[in-house]
């Protein structure tokens, strides 16, 4: 590879790692504020919230890597194209494949990474991470013992403790049950335990009532006990064995799925799906970097048709995506939609490749060109106006401080 491919392999891969980190930074913020509700409410460790948010990001970086490098790519190239370099590099006897090669061994390196993301490292994050949020909905412990907060365990199911004593047991105990529809029901103690009887969690509850309102009447009865046991399995909606689906499943299952398995029994279109799925999303960023080159990879002598170009690329890259987003996922319900997550990508690189092998330039008609050229030239000029009176502040303030 000769220096010119090099500096320009090294240029856009700094600007790929750039907006790659950034974007995923607020990727996994985004997934975490989701999930507030399960960090918060499960009394989960700090540990078990680092562990269980770093678990999103494999899901996440297979999403963001085709648009980083296509950003990095456009943007890199927009910035030599008005720094003249494309110019040179073009005047200089250089062919189109010094600009070409570099961008297109930096997609295949980036193809083949969310390969390996999207079917071994994503797999086994969502397997980990459904084992900790079954884990967390059957562990009922955490949450009831906790003193001093009131708590939504379930859909219209709230408990509060007032404390816990040094013996182990709790004292002012108050369940607002209101799962059924027909009737409310409100439990009371001054003092409980938890207990076990072998084969379950108990609450027993001493010195309290429990007042059942009828919906529909309005009547309440009240009934006043001595001691009361309450089934803790009540509380969880979990407690059983973790449940698996096709995104959950790594690449060597969905070649060979289990025909026992209940989840295939009852969608096996799902996981003939998802395996071709996995066959086709890590092409994308192959896909974005031929578009990028078709908008972006040769010099032109408008400064501002770069903008343009950009702009241009981009908007082509969400609608490719979006159409193999719209077969992948119609293909879980409709299995003559498969052949089309392979015609997407596919045709989309040999329509580039075509555009760049022929020398031929693709862009916005000048109707709509011209328009959006302006108004990203007269954005500009806002900025340069701005960092200039900026500029000219602070020179005026360091030649009054001297």
């Amino acid at each position: 590879m000769r220096l010119i491919e090099w500096y320009i392999l090294r240029r856009v891969a700094i600007m790929f790692l750039a907006v790659l980190g950034s974007t995923v930074g607020i990727t996994w913020i985004v997934q975490i504020l989701k999930r507030i509700d399960f960090l918060t409410t499960s009394g989960q460790s700090l540990t078990a919230i680092l562990k269980f948010s770093s678990l999103l990001l494999p899901a996440a970086i297979p999403i963001v890597l085709p648009f980083a490098l296509i950003i990095a790519i456009t943007q890199t190239l927009s910035t030599m194209n008005q720094d003249s370099e494309l110019v040179v590099i073009n005047a200089s006897g250089a062919s189109r494949a010094a600009v070409v090669r570099p961008i297109l061994l930096l997609a295949l390196a980036v193809s083949m990474s969310s390969f390996v993301i999207s079917n071994f490292i994503d797999p086994y994050s969502r397997m980990n991470m459904r084992t900790m949020l079954e884990t967390a909905g059957s562990d009922m412990l955490n949450v009831i013992i906790q003193e001093g907060t009131f708590r939504k365990v379930s859909d219209n199911l709230y408990v509060q403790i007032a404390e816990r004593k040094p013996d182990g047991g709790i004292g002012g105990l108050f369940i607002a049950d209101s799962r059924d529809p027909q009737i409310d029901l409100i439990y009371y103690a001054a003092d409980g335990v938890i207990a076990n009887n072998g084969t379950q969690d108990l609450i027993l509850m001493k010195q309290g009532e429990v007042q059942r309102r009828d919906v529909q009447t309005g009547n309440v009865s009240i009934i006043k006990f001595d001691s009361y046991s309450f089934d803790l399995s009540q509380f969880s909606e979990g407690g059983g064995d973790v449940s698996y689906y096709a995104k959950d499943r790594p690449l060597t299952y969905l070649l060979n799925p289990d025909p026992n398995d209940p989840s295939v029994q009852t969608r096996p279109l799902s996981y003939k799906a998802e395996l071709h799925s996995r066959f086709t999303k890590w092409l994308y960023p192959m896909v974005f970097a031929f578009i990028a080159l078709v908008f972006a990879g040769d010099s032109r002598s408008h400064r501002e048709a770069r903008v343009s170009a950009s702009f241009s690329a981009i908007t082509l890259a969400l609608v490719v995506y979006w159409i193999g987003y719209y077969f992948t996922e119609g293909a879980s319900k409709e299995a003559g939609y498969i052949k089309f997550t392979y015609i997407v990508p596919i045709a989309s690189m040999l329509i580039c490749a075509y555009l760049l092998i022929s020398g031929r330039r693709l862009g916005l008609p000048d109707n709509i060109a011209k328009p959006l050229n302006a108004f990203f030239s007269k954005i500009w000029a806002v900025i340069q106006n701005i960092r200039s009176r900026l500029d000219g502040t602070a020179k005026y303030k360091n030649g009054g401080a001297r």
